[in-house]
């Protein structure tokens, strides 16, 4: 589906955030802003030129005086005519600009319709605009960092080239429709079977950079489970760098699960501390217990405590046996009460450290990177979403299949690298269905 232009409506909205600060912005997009600007100031501004001056009511009384900025069509965030009125940051003041622009014509936007309105003017494809919201909420430098790239076009870039070599492809094949006899022998010497080789491999690593940029925005889900009294809750408040969690030396003090989120090289980890699993007729360990399980089966990997004065026994081969299928590391804790130093087993997948002392922690750290799959890229990561990942993977299994028939049924080759084409060009927005932007930009905040 085309992008679809905008209502000619005029919308406005207090760009900046809730609450009191120095300095609130408004902002005012579409045909009526500069109605709007003339009657508000008495004036249209120069283009792209700060200009103080005060902001009048309908009497000419002025309700606030700051900056204004005027951005005319096409130059502008949105690509129609902007005003923003830069005055002082109290909610009431900024509430008496919001009411006067309504008052002139102009309609409270809805969340996200700024934005949206960029991507269905062309200013944006739709994996920016995305990178808009993800920029917003970055919740660490990394992340920021990333999103900023996506915004400038990283990610649309690589699958902009990847769709571009589909068309060609697609359009080497398509032309042999016509000339059966001559089909194989063309493609053959166009070289299109090794392009489109080529191509899968391109595609992968796309793929593999976009899991990064997934793990960068939402993190990693990592819950620690084992017996009571093994340390799992002295282990997240070493990884939080704070107590986080009540320690005592009494079993089952952990009732609940306690989450708090941590980064480390920043990336973002969620961790959950969980109740002691053990048989109990205490009912409110065991609806701790039942939470602890409900964590599992929401967690991306999985550290299972063991006292390392004891080892892993039956009871942690029970834990083990009703894991679902995801990463697991099994953390001997309390070395520091057998003088042994941390050190992890050949295999990767135990580690031995002390969470009251903090020794082997930097391996733990490295090990969770590791079974999350991060990978430091030399040019650095963009931000991307599961449902980038879920459009690549989509053209990923549609390249398969088209190798698979490439030269027995050239009809069926010719499909499948359209329906490629048709997965990758959802990321940026050129097939998008209407409710796919309402769900994206629903998401956003009033103002952007």
């Amino acid at each position: 589906m085309q992008n679809t232009k905008p209502d000619a409506d005029t919308i406005a909205a207090i760009a900046t955030a809730p609450g009191r600060g120095g300095i609130g912005v408004i902002r005012v997009s579409g045909p009526r802003a500069s109605q709007i600007s003339q009657a508000f100031l008495g004036h249209l501004p120069t283009p792209r030129k700060a200009i103080y001056t005060p902001f009048l009511d309908a009497d000419g009384v002025t309700l606030d005086a700051g900056l204004v900025l005027w951005f005319p069509a096409p130059h502008s965030y949105t690509g129609e005519d902007v005003l923003e009125l830069q005055g002082h940051g109290g909610p009431q003041v900024l509430a008496l600009i919001l009411e006067r622009c309504i008052q002139l014509g102009a309609r409270h936007a809805e969340a996200g319709e700024f934005t949206r309105r960029a991507y269905l003017n062309d200013k944006l494809d739709l994996a920016q605009a995305e990178a808009v919201a993800d920029l917003i909420e970055a919740e660490s430098r990394e992340a920021a960092r990333a999103a900023m790239r996506t915004l400038q076009g990283a990610f649309s870039q690589q699958i902009t080239l990847l769709v571009a070599e589909l068309i060609e492809l697609r359009a080497l094949v398509e032309a042999t429709l016509d000339f059966p006899e001559e089909e194989i022998d063309f493609l053959e010497r166009a070289q299109a079977f090794a392009r489109l080789a080529a191509l899968r491999a391109r595609l992968a690593q796309v793929l593999q950079e976009a899991r990064q940029g997934v793990l960068l925005r939402e993190g990693l889900n990592v819950v620690l489970i084992g017996q009571p009294n093994v340390g799992k809750s002295s282990l997240l408040n070493a990884l939080a760098g704070f107590e986080a969690a009540i320690v005592t030396e009494v079993a089952g003090t952990t009732r609940d699960t306690v989450k708090e989120a941590i980064q480390i090289a920043g990336v973002p980890l969620h961790i959950t501390d969980t109740a002691g699993l053990r048989e109990t007729v205490d009912p409110v360990e065991r609806l701790g217990i039942a939470r602890t399980w409900e964590a599992v089966a929401k967690a991306d990997v999985a550290i299972l405590l063991v006292d390392a004065q004891h080892g892993a026994g039956p009871n942690e081969a029970a834990i083990l046996a009703r894991l679902p299928a995801i990463p697991c590391l099994t953390v001997h804790n309390k070395i520091d009460l057998m003088a042994e130093a941390a050190h992890v087993s050949d295999a990767g997948d135990e580690l031995w450290l002390s969470a009251k002392h903090g020794e082997g922690l930097d391996t733990l750290r490295e090990r969770l990177l590791s079974l999350a799959g991060w990978q430091t890229q030399a040019g650095g990561t963009f931000l991307a979403r599961q449902r980038h990942v879920d459009a690549i993977r989509q053209a990923e299994v549609h390249l398969q299949h088209a190798e698979t028939v490439a030269r027995a049924a050239l009809d069926l080759l010719a499909e499948e690298l359209r329906l490629a084409q048709t997965a990758l060009a959802r990321i940026t927005g050129a097939f998008s269905a209407d409710d796919l932007l309402g769900e994206i930009f629903g998401r956003f905040c009033i103002g952007k």
